[in-house]
């Protein structure tokens, strides 16, 4: 049967209802309280489970691949020098040199040349504008350590559907338990569920424990503007997957063992290691990998997810997993069963 593009990859086709109430604000109380919906990705069966018993759902054998990717305080409030006009600025990513490319607001009162002063405590030029409406910006940390300072005046970048500011508990719960890599504006947030005891339980089992690297930026929660999805383009985003990982890969493929990927940054990851009809290779570089059904994937067996947006990116890449019409119900499932949605919601695991 032929595949039919024009009915299954436009963007219409990857909405649902969701209520507003079940959009989660803030954290479970405890990282694994979460709920964990399991889901046959060939039948589409779906089952309820907590993700404290997360384990209980691997098997002895199977891969399980992190994103240690490390969130870092990338909002930041400036006014523009010799006026009291307010600017936020929205590190993106470091291009060297002490160029950063930026999202400000209100754009409109930042032009090239003006410069902008953060709290007395660092300054920055704009030097540039983006294609994408942004700035690039060159700081002056007055020799004094960037990340450092950062820390000191930066705030949490909680994603834009939280609709609140954020507090001292974000900085440790919107941080995976294994974050080591600084360079993310976004939180792998699938990973917000583990704890170290579940992953010294899912070792003790027999599941091997692996990393890659995919700094998330700002592109997770870019809308998709186009209703032929084909034509949308990913922001592009750093990876790394090292020699150990595409080791312990290769050899559970050989041994018939799965692959799981916690969050759909390790699947892009992993992803787009794999260049056609080579192997997957380890090395880093920048990727804008989109994935929408139909898709072959060529290294994940499955995949441990939150809820995601409609008609989002995210979205198009778990449907490719199973099918959308199965993604689509179990969303529903979700939805009548009260399941909390996105960054701070539940999770689920198609297998």
């Amino acid at each position: 049967m032929l595949f039919d593009r024009a009915k299954a990859l436009t963007l219409s086709d990857f909405d649902y209802h969701l209520p507003d109430d079940l959009i989660a604000q803030h954290p479970a109380k405890k990282r694994d309280g979460s709920k964990l919906l399991l889901m046959d990705a060939q039948s589409g069966e779906v089952k309820h489970s907590k993700f404290s018993s997360v384990v209980d759902a691997l098997e002895k054998g199977d891969v399980l691949v992190l994103n240690n990717t490390k969130v870092f305080p990338s909002r930041l409030f400036a006014r523009k020098d010799k006026t009291d006009t307010e600017i936020e600025l929205f590190l993106l990513r470091e291009l060297g040199n002490n160029l950063w490319e930026t999202l400000v607001k209100p754009a409109r009162k930042v032009r090239v040349g003006n410069k902008l002063v953060i709290e007395d405590k660092i300054t920055c030029d704009v030097v540039d504008n983006t294609v994408s409406g942004g700035r690039v910006v060159r700081f002056d940390k007055n020799g004094g350590d960037f990340f450092s300072i950062l820390d000191e005046v930066g705030h949490w970048p909680l994603p834009p559907y939280i609709e609140r500011e954020a507090d001292d508990k974000d900085k440790l719960r919107y941080q995976t338990v294994y974050a080591k890599h600084r360079g993310a504006v976004a939180a792998p947030t699938a990973g917000l569920h583990f704890t170290e005891a579940l992953l010294e339980k899912a070792k003790a089992k027999g599941v091997e424990i692996h990393t890659v690297i995919l700094h998330v930026g700002l592109g997770t929660f870019r809308p998709v503007n186009v209703e032929d999805i084909t034509k949308h383009q990913m922001d592009a985003e750093y990876f790394n997957v090292p020699e150990e990982t595409v080791a312990a890969i290769k050899k559970a493929k050989t041994e018939g063992r799965r692959i799981i990927g916690v969050g759909t940054t390790v699947v892009r990851a992993l992803e787009s290691a794999v260049m056609y009809p080579r192997e997957l290779e380890a090395g880093d570089g920048w990727t804008n990998k989109f994935i929408y059904p139909p898709y072959k994937f060529r290294v994940v067996d499955g995949i441990i997810t939150n809820f995601h947006q409609p008609k989002s990116t995210l979205l198009m890449l778990v449907s490719a997993l199973s099918s959308k019409e199965k993604i689509l119900n179990a969303y529903k499932i979700a939805v009548d069963k009260g399941y909390r949605f996105f960054s701070y919601g539940d999770a689920m695991f198609i297998r």
